[in-house]
This record gives structure tokens, sequence and C-alpha cells, in this order.
């Protein structure tokens, strides 16, 4: 199992904690990646880093699919790929209802769907094989509305890439998980339980059944905060806020993916009740309704040989690299523990 290091995106004040990183890079960690919401954007973060570091891999977890054309985001991967010497790794994923049409003002639609048309799209432009000419439900390439000038003709990218350039898809639901095991070289899951990897685990073989077979390579890289201390409930308290967020805030009451995902880890009454009070603008109350329990299941906390138990579980549970988000100190315990 290899260790990644998760970036993550700003809070309201952009950090660049770029000594994070070079420590992550000095422990062995294999990759880095960056995010973004709404406020600072994965490529320009990640590609400060990669002018930072010179063997540590980097990516993007994720770029927002309705913030880029396909082809924008295929040139992106391929100069940021030849800028960093064959180190970039295309993280990309749909986000909700919310950023896609209140930030971006993009139609929501059929997010599998257009996933599918997005990555073939990207695939078709970095193998350069020929012009791309896709006529599909969402992307038209050449555009072909009825407000083309008729001007537009197929293209073929000038900069030659790496055809096989890796694409990984963040997913937490059942069809968009074996839409990733269908179509991508990763798969990036926040959230994941170990112990709940049997619901994981029917849902990438369905998409390995559509693929024709599992890849010889397909990296299953969950997010996994890390809070080392001595006091395990202290340690899970640091967590609990982002844990509630997500469950209760991140997205719309009828349309949360993460609090769907939760709810079907037997969560359901404590999902609704964090959404309740999150949404009613009762935050520290939503924080301590989260559950000791579902904390431990998606994270790893507490004094070292508790997390030394712990990881165990994420291993048998088909990790093939941890995602780590957390300070220096977890870091390094997460080195001495896996590296």
């Amino acid at each position: 199992m290899k260790l990644a290091l998760s970036q993550g995106y700003s809070g309201a004040t952009l950090s660049g904690d770029v000594s994070k990183v070079l420590e992550a890079e000095r422990l062995g960690y294999d990759s880095v990646w960056t995010a973004e919401s709404y406020g600072s954007d994965a490529v320009t973060t990640i590609a400060w880093i990669a002018a930072r570091t010179t063997r540590i891999h980097v990516g993007t977890a994720i770029m927002q699919i309705a913030a880029r054309t396909p082809a924008a985001s295929a040139m992106t991967a391929m100069t940021l790929d030849a800028l960093s010497g064959g180190r970039f790794r295309l993280g990309l994923g749909v986000s909700g209802p919310q950023v896609v049409e209140g930030w971006h003002g993009q139609r929501f639609g059929r997010p599998l769907a257009k996933t599918r048309e997005y990555v073939a799209i990207v695939r078709a432009i970095l193998k350069r094989e020929k012009p791309v000419e896709v006529q599909g439900e969402y992307y038209q390439v050449p555009y072909t509305g009825p407000d083309a000038t008729g001007l537009g003709k197929p293209l073929r990218s000038i900069l030659h890439g790496r055809a096989d350039l890796p694409i990984y898809l963040a997913a937490i639901g059942p069809k968009n998980v074996a839409l990733a095991a269908e179509i991508a070289d990763g798969w990036i899951p926040t959230l994941f339980a170990p112990a709940r990897a049997r619901l994981f685990r029917e849902w990438l073989d369905e998409g390995f059944r559509a693929r024709g077979g599992a890849p010889a390579r397909f990296d299953v890289m969950p997010a996994c905060p890390v809070v080392v201390g001595d006091d395990a409930g202290r340690c899970r308290a640091q967590l609990k806020p982002a844990i509630a967020l997500y469950v209760g805030g991140m997205g719309a009451r009828r349309r949360n993916f993460y609090n769907e995902l939760v709810g079907r880890y037997g969560y359901e009454a404590a999902a609704r009740t964090i959404q309740d009070l999150y949404l009613a603008g009762r935050k520290a109350e939503a924080e301590a309704a989260v559950p000791d329990a579902l904390v431990d299941d998606v994270a790893l906390c507490g004094p070292r040989e508790r997390i030394r138990e712990r990881l165990a579980a994420w291993r048998e549970a088909g990790a093939t690299t941890l995602c780590v988000r957390g300070d220096a100190e977890a870091l390094r315990v997460m080195a001495e523990l896996v590296l």
C-alpha cells in the first residue's frame, strides 16, 4: 500500500503549505493531491507544488467537470505532465448540483452520461490517433448546435503527451463507483469505511465486468483523515466538524451524496439529525451529533499503536493508496507504519 498526501482546498485564506509537501516527498510518499470547491482551484495549486518538488507525483482530486471543457482538462493534464516530467495524474469529478448550477452556472443533468462522454473525449485527445469528433448528449466536438458557424473543424492536439496518462474519478454512489471501475485508472472515495468494503467491492466488480475484466493496475485511493494523540476522543473531536459539514451541509436536503452514503453505512438516523441541525444553523450541535463510531469508521484517530491496529482494515478493504489528510506528525507516523 502506498501513501499520498491530501492538500485539499483553501478556506478563506490560501496558505499553500509547501513545507508539508516537501516533508511527504522526503518520507517517501507516492503522490500529493489538491482539490477545489468554490475558492482556490486545484490546477494552480498543483502546478505550484510540481514546481517545488522533484520526485513525488502530483494530482487533482478533483478538477470539477463543470468548470472546464474536456479539451481544456486534457490540455491542462498534458501541460502539467510535460512540465513535471511525467508526474501528473488527472482526477475528475462531477461535484454536486449546488456547485455545478449555483457556482459554475452549468446544467447538472445526468452525471453518469456526462462523465462518460467527458472521459472519452479526454482520452481521445491524449491518444492523438485522429482528430477528435464526438456528437454526444452533452458535448459536441466540433460544435454543431443551431447557432454554430459551421466553421469548426476536427483537431488533433499539437502537443504530444502520454497517451496513458492516468485518469482518476471521485465517486461514492453505486453507479458512479461502477463507472470509475469501468472507464478510469483509479478511484477516489471520500468518507470511505473499510468495514463496509463489501458494498464498494460489489460496485467495483460491476464496473470491472462492464470493462471486460479488472485491469492489471487500478488504484483505489480513499481519503484517510489521520489525527495522532494520546486521547482518541479528543482526536475524533477534531474531525467531527468536517464530517458534519459533509453529511449535513455539503448539498441540499434532498440531494446530499455524503448523507446518503453514511445512511448506507447504517447511520440513517444520525445522518438525518446531523443534516437537520446543520441546515438549521446549529453547527456545534450537528458536530456533537456525529457518532464516535462513524469517525472511527472513516478515519484513523488516537495513539500510534491504536492507529497501527486499525490500519490493517484499510489494507484488507483493498486500498492500494491511502490519501492522508493530517498534520506533519500524522504524515510521519503513517510513513513509519506503512512505508
